[in-house]
């Protein structure tokens, strides 16, 4: 009836369609949009989206669309498979490239290692994203109030790493099911703060669209339509059924749950048998399926089939299948239902699930509600093992809880599960952890009885936690009470990996050592290659680079059989390639580990994301700065996690040295997470540069000791600190401070971590770094060393090209002091060859200023037009813009736009700058 013609015509939500095809059209020009649309259940989201996707189409975009179940949060991924179905063309030749997203569709392969459901699901999140960068997608996930978790957190990431793909997402979800501690809630107040987010509420529809709307569906008789109106309270579905209702002669009950029910009770006994059926099954069920639970020859089935689908309550959907024309309808059924109806109903789709070896999620959702607690324990086990498979950590603890919960309550529960309590628990805290549920996984594993296995998985959980006594206390429990060789080299690995930043980092050594032997012995690879990283490590620490390099080259030569190991392996060699001043040895490392991660899917794995950082710090030193502005254009400005604003935070070397306008919005996402030491080291660090490079030293050395508070004194970061806030002072004339900054700078140099409290001498880089702070120690007492800043120089041209340049201006400054104008002059001219080449800006303004003021660039004649020189004048004297337009009748705005005229022409960056220039070189 009218729902089909109401299908091609859409009534109101005029607006609301217009906020969402605006967040299409800047998907398709290459900037990403999320839209979440909210409302009560029959408001008309599907509606909207639906008209949407047409909008889509039109434009060109591939759409992709799947929903949630009610069940869906027992299910991963449940819409992301039910919208890949979907893809044709371009977009299934790149899914069928990615077979970690094929095994989500129907009869695809099982899958990856059950034991490592995170790294799969990091892979998973990875080839999705590819996926989606195939070509431009509008992407709608329907219903995400019941959405798993594993599906909540990959909306959250594609929301936040989206970049510059063309690609819309867009996901509805019922307001009125969102109690206070709904999971969605948390989710949506998190998204809502991106602005590439975009939220639609749907309020219910007003009197006159609500007449159109009823009058579209075939309402005539301006009363029905009045009464329907009246009592529809602006929901159109519920408009719907009323009208359906009086059209067919029936009374409109009372309640909306009533009304779909009476629409039900019109079928005939086969038709409502089937029907309830179908609402035990859920929203969506398969033609033979329900045929074998209604218990129906193929004649009176179709009959019955046909009588309901006539009478819209249940529509054709996929290949073979149905699902209820709205999930209000399905819930009103399946509620109606008896207790023992419902029972048997659940306990026939469990025996037909089980012939048809279907869904192990839903087979233990039709157990447990048919009470068959030894069933549902067994498909719970086996639902979390799928789980892992798929990487959905999440669901796969949720199943293992479940089937540990019933464990009391069902005989031979061992032989059903096919494993003890103990080591399902484990598996249940390794997926937890691996959800980042760190917190329940340490619970977890504490309440399991003590053993070597139960103590190193607890004393690594507690690493990631930050809890260093517990996880040394573990660590060392579970080596005493280690039995097999394999099991102690673990152990072992992991007490070294506990105690390495502590007080007790001399006890390292000896144990990585007893670990690499033990794991050799035994076969333990996975050991081995922890043993190797953690002894590369020390050596490194101890400036031993020939060792650190042939100790982690082993590492990183093959396979551990642990992908996560792998990547760190090689990410810890390129690291001290790179550490050592060998760029050229850390790029082929870096490109080898990049090339792994990436034909594994693991390109936004951690050590995937820390490669990447790498690689674009290597070609940042190595002046290979449009490759480093490339690679930063995937770190997203729009940090709202510590992880992100760590990625975020990189891509500040290129662009404050670059001067490029995106570095104060970059800083204001992730300064919420300058509690992170990382994240402060970084986000101050080059914020304090900035500043400096603006002409604002007070600001900068604010930012210097906001980032030396959160490090140790013996953090090789410090130095690099130290320098800039030396420069700070240098700027400021304040000599007083300077000593104790260049003692902080000395203390990393020969202060490490432990007991003994003995680094080795600093790599190239740090040296460099301490040179550049002596350097500028001088400059802060009023001395232009230039022993020290050609020390500085030589220092960083080990491959530093922009540190060389930044050094050669300070190197060309003191020469000429000393009276070495020809000697200034080439150092000048070298450093400003460098800073076009690299497009340092900052730097490249700095050199124009040095060059002007020792007349290696004489000022052009003609270089100001005469209004410019007019507003510089004034400008010398100190007036601001709004007495320089009163003087010369122009506009404040225009004067604005002289000055920075003015400004850009001279190379200066402040207003003092450009007088004292135009005095100088006599252009006033």
């Amino acid at each position: 009836m009218g729902s089909q013609k109401v299908q091609s015509t859409l009534v109101g939500r005029l607006l609301e369609l217009d906020r969402l095809v605006a967040v299409l059209d800047s998907a398709g020009r290459g900037m990403p949009g999320v839209a979440l649309v909210g409302g009560d259940a029959g408001i008309g989201k599907t509606r909207l989206v639906t008209e949407l996707a047409e909008r889509a189409r039109e434009a060109g975009f591939a759409v992709l669309a799947g929903q949630c179940a009610e069940l869906g949060d027992a299910l991963p991924y449940l819409p992301l498979a039910d919208a890949l179905r979907g893809a044709e063309g371009e977009l299934r030749a790149a899914l069928d490239a990615r077979p970690v997203l094929g095994r989500l569709l129907p009869g695809g392969a099982d899958g990856g290692p059950e034991s490592a459901s995170g790294l799969t699901q990091q892979q998973l999140f990875g080839s999705m994203l590819g996926f989606l960068s195939t070509q431009p997608v509008l992407l709608i996930l329907e219903d995400l109030h019941w959405a798993d978790q594993s599906t909540r957190d990959l909306v959250v990431f594609l929301s936040r790493m989206l970049q510059t793909e063309h690609v819309c997402l867009v996901g509805t979800y019922r307001t009125d099911d969102l109690h206070r501690r709904h999971p969605l809630r948390r989710v949506l107040a998190e998204l809502k703060r991106l602005p590439s987010v975009t939220s639609v509420e749907l309020s219910p529809l007003g009197r006159g669209e609500m007449a159109d709307y009823v009058a579209v569906l075939g309402g005539t008789d301006t009363r029905m339509i009045d009464q329907v109106v009246d009592r529809a309270e602006g929901n159109p579905f519920y408009a719907e059924e009323l009208l359906e209702a009086a059209l067919g002669g029936c009374l409109m009950p009372d309640g909306l749950a009533s009304l779909l029910l009476s629409r039900a009770e019109m079928l005939s006994d086969p038709a409502q048998r089937v029907l309830r059926g179908a609402a035990v099954a859920g929203r969506r069920v398969d033609h033979d399926l329900l045929q074998e639970a209604s218990g129906l020859d193929d004649l009176a089935f179709e009959e019955s089939m046909r009588e309901i689908v006539s009478r819209g309550l249940l529509r054709p959907s996929g290949e073979y299948g149905y699902s209820f024309r709205h999930a209000l309808l399905q819930e009103a059924v399946y509620t109606d239902l008896l207790p023992g109806e419902r029972t048997r109903l659940h306990a026939e789709f469990a025996r037909l699930l089980t012939a048809r070896s279907g869904s192990a999620a839903e087979l233990a959702y039709h157990y447990l509600a048919c009470h068959d607690l030894a069933g549902a324990l067994a498909a719970s086990v086996e639902a979390g093992r799928r789980a892992e498979r798929l990487g959905a950590p999440a669901e796969a603890h949720r199943h293992f809880e479940q089937a540990l919960g019933l464990w009391d309550r069902v005989t031979d529960a061992e032989r059903l599960a096919g494993t003890d309590h103990v080591r399902l628990a484990m598996r249940s805290a390794a997926a937890a952890a691996d959800s980042g549920d760190n917190h329940r996984a340490i619970s977890q594993l504490r309440r399991l009885p003590s053993s070597a296995e139960v103590n190193e998985r607890l004393a690594y959980c507690l690493i990631d936690a930050d809890d260093e006594a517990g996880a040394i206390a573990a660590a060392q429990a579970a080596v005493e009470t280690a039995g097999e060789a394999p099991m102690l080299a673990r152990a072992l690995a992991t007490y070294a990996r506990a105690l390495y930043w502590t007080d007790r980092h001399d006890e390292v050594e000896p144990l990585a050592v007893r670990a690499l032997e033990t794991a050799r012995a035994s076969g333990a690879t996975d050991a081995e290659t922890s043993a190797l990283i953690t002894l590369g490590a020390l050596a490194a620490l101890a400036a031993d680079i020939p060792r650190a390099k042939e100790l982690l080259a082993c590492a990183a030569a093959e396979r551990s059989g642990d992908l996560a190991i792998d990547l760190r392996a090689i990410f810890q060699l390129a690291r001290v390639q790179y550490e050592s001043g060998d760029l050229k040895e850390a790029a082929v490392t870096a490109d080898r580990g990049l090339r792994l991660a990436h034909e594994t899917g693991l390109d936004w794995s951690t050590f995937g994301t820390d490669l990447r950082f790498l690689r674009f710090l290597i070609h940042y030193v190595a002046g290979e700065w449009d490759a480093a502005e490339k690679i930063a254009a995937g770190f997203g400005i729009r940090a709202g996690t510590p992880a992100e604003a760590t990625l975020s935070s990189f891509a500040l070397f290129v662009e404050v040295a670059r001067g490029l306008p995106a570095v104060e919005e970059r800083l204001s996402w992730i300064e919420p997470f300058w509690s992170e030491v990382f994240v402060s080291y970084m986000g101050h660090g080059l914020a304090a540069e900035h500043a400096l490079w603006r002409g604002d030293p007070e600001g900068a050395l604010g930012h210097v000791h906001a980032a030396l508070d959160a490090l140790y004194p013996h953090d090789a970061g410090v130095v690099r600190l130290a320098a800039t806030g030396l420069w700070a002072l240098a700027e400021l004339g304040r000599a007083a401070e300077a000593d104790a900054f260049l003692e902080r700078a000395r203390v990393p140099t020969v202060v490490g971590p432990g007991s003994a409290g003995i680094r080795g001498p600093l790599g190239p880089e740090g040296v460099a770094w301490l040179a550049r702070a002596e350097a500028e120690w001088h400059r802060a007492h009023g001395r232009l060393d230039v022993d020290a800043w050609r020390a500085v120089v030589e220092a960083f041209d080990f491959g530093f090209v922009y540190e060389v340049a930044r050094s050669r201006w300070r190197l060309a400054e003191a020469l000429l002091a000393a009276g070495d104008r020809a000697g200034a002059l080439v150092e000048w001219q070298r450093a400003v060859e460098a800073a076009e080449s690299l497009g340092a800006k900052p730097l490249g303004a700095a050199l124009a200023e040095l060059g002007r003021r020792a007349r290696f660039t004489p000022a052009q004649p003609g270089l100001l037009t005469g209004r410019e020189q007019e507003v510089l004048a004034l400008v010398a004297e100190g007036l601001p813009n709004r007495e320089i337009g009163e003087r010369l009748f122009i506009a404040q705005k225009t004067v604005s736009v002289h000055v920075s005229n003015i400004l850009g022409k001279l190379g200066v960056s402040s207003r003092t700058q450009a007088a004292a220039v135009a005095r100088r070189e006599g252009l006033i």
